[in-house]
């Protein structure tokens, strides 16, 4: 399932927060940031680990990571990979 409405703009960065029901009742999460347009557009989809019993805090947490990512950049996110 798809938070298209919960959109969120950063720079030149959009977020899209995606969270997907488990069999478990528990939710993931995965985040998209996208720039650009037409031919030009980029999009970087994170899967991240952490996983929710709540839908709304799975969203937060998913648009907290893309702001996080699209405000440090994408070169001090991969060093920032590289150490763990």
């Amino acid at each position: 399932m798809n938070a298209s409405n919960q959109n969120v703009t950063s720079g030149k960065y959009l977020i899209s927060p995606i969270v997907k029901p488990l069999e478990n009742g528990w939710y993931a999460s995965s985040v998209s940031i996208r720039s650009g347009s037409g031919t030009g557009t980029h999009d970087r989809v994170l899967r991240l680990t952490r996983l929710f019993q709540d839908k709304v805090a799975a969203v937060q947490y998913a648009i907290a990571e893309g702001l996080q990512w699209a405000t440090h950049g994408p070169a001090r996110n991969a060093q920032r990979a590289l150490a763990l």
